[in-house]
């Protein structure tokens, strides 16, 4: 029986050297959980008041505390903070991880975990579907200007234009204020257009001007395409506020240089009249030029955020992050990838810090928790716990050899 009890201790013993070997193989493997070898007693059946017969290994336990963070510099790179689980497709299988260590598809800009596993999120409206994301890298189109918003701080003080006073931009003394604003044609041309301010004499004694906004469009290298055009006429109340002409109609451009024509709707809206310096208080343009892909950034929010040479930036989709009822039933998969199953439970999915689910922490990897003094430790106690019950067998081979020779 004492041996049978011994061979049972060199097992649990076995198993518990190699749980913590392979703890410490991965000690350094991203968002690695340890574990640890749950041993019980084995008892007699049915037995009352006798010694135990040995060990048995009862389960292998993971820890899932959250390991400590590290920075990585590269922007794809993503932790979690808190719970849950990045989602995967493993050949069309649905699988999960805490190893944010992504990179993009060099051919089809999909985002993807080290071994070419597709990573999912919304593509669209967090709380929708969810499928692989997948980032433009290519060139940026540009996006030609229809609507530019135009906020001016006119000066009140400046000399009033007699109305008999006819404009023109090659006599300063024909308009109060000048400016320019640019318009991307269909090409991407960044052409822009001239304004001309003209503080007009009111007919009647003490009213309040008004002021006509000439505008004429020049080409990128400043060639003028045409002449000077009255876009609108600015009023004002009496506190300066503007009251009429701040919406003109469509202002149509021919820019002569092969990009369709141009049909832009200027928006004076918040320009105000008062003692003031001349001042372009706010500028706001729907049209851009051509971009190439600069980058991708992870936020808190798990949204991938691509930035382009043009200046604009575009989402193109948000990680998701799963949670379940009993994690620690998780089947582990190699890879740092688990599967789910009837013991872990149906997966829950939200957008990082919705729900249970954690937030994330782009540019940072997740290490592993397992901790290498302790294991060492474990280690010297497995190996002697090893080496204790081999010598109980070797006394009860050699017990048995002398017997056998009586």
């Amino acid at each position: 029986m004492s041996l049978q009890t011994a061979l049972s201790g060199l097992l649990g013993a076995q198993t518990g050297l190699n749980t913590v070997s392979n703890d410490l193989a991965n000690a350094s493997t991203t968002a690695f959980k340890s574990q640890t070898a749950l041993f019980e007693d084995v008892y007699p059946a049915s037995a009352t008041n006798v010694p135990g017969i040995g060990t048995a290994t009862q389960t292998i336990s993971s820890d899932l505390t959250q390991g400590n963070f590290t920075a990585t510099g590269n922007p794809l790179d993503a932790a979690i903070q808190g719970n849950g689980y990045f989602i995967v497709s493993n050949n069309g299988t649905q699988q999960y991880t805490r190893d944010g260590a992504f990179q993009l598809n060099a051919t089809t800009g999909q985002l993807e975990t080290v071994t070419g596993n597709a990573v999912l999120g919304y593509t669209s409206t967090p709380g929708g579907t969810t499928g692989p994301i997948v980032i433009n890298t290519g060139a940026m189109p540009a996006n030609a200007s229809s609507n530019l918003g135009v906020t001016l701080n006119l000066n009140s003080g400046d000399a009033l234009i007699p109305s008999t006073t006819t404009f023109s931009e090659t006599n300063p003394a024909s308009y109060s204020e000048t400016t320019s604003v640019v318009a991307y044609d269909s090409l991407g041309n960044a052409n822009r257009v001239q304004l001309y301010f003209v503080q007009v004499q009111p007919g009647v004694t003490g009213a309040t001007p008004t002021w006509n906004v000439y505008a004429q469009p020049q080409q990128a290298n400043g060639t003028a395409t045409g002449s000077p055009s009255l876009l609108t006429t600015l009023g004002f109340n009496s506190s300066g506020t503007l009251a009429t002409g701040g919406t003109p109609s469509a202002y149509t451009v021919n820019w002569n240089n092969g990009a369709a024509n141009s049909s832009l709707k200027f928006n004076f809206t918040g320009t105000t009249l008062a003692a003031q310096n001349f001042a372009v208080a706010g500028l706001t343009n729907d049209g851009y030029a051509p971009g190439s892909y600069s980058g991708t950034t992870i936020d808190g929010s798990g949204n991938l955020t691509s930035t382009y040479t043009n200046g604009k930036t575009l989402t193109n989709g948000t990680l998701a992050l799963a949670n379940f009822l009993n994690p620690e039933g998780l089947t582990p998969v190699s890879g740092n990838i688990y599967s789910a199953n009837t013991s872990s439970g149906q997966a829950v999915i939200n957008k990082p810090g919705s729900g249970l689910a954690g937030s994330v922490s782009g540019g940072n990897l997740e290490s592993s928790n397992a901790s290498t003094s302790s294991l060492l430790v474990s280690l010297i106690q497995y190996q002697q716990a090893y080496q204790a019950n081999t010598s109980v067998i070797q006394t009860e081979q050699q017990d048995g050899t002398r017997l056998a020779q009586l």
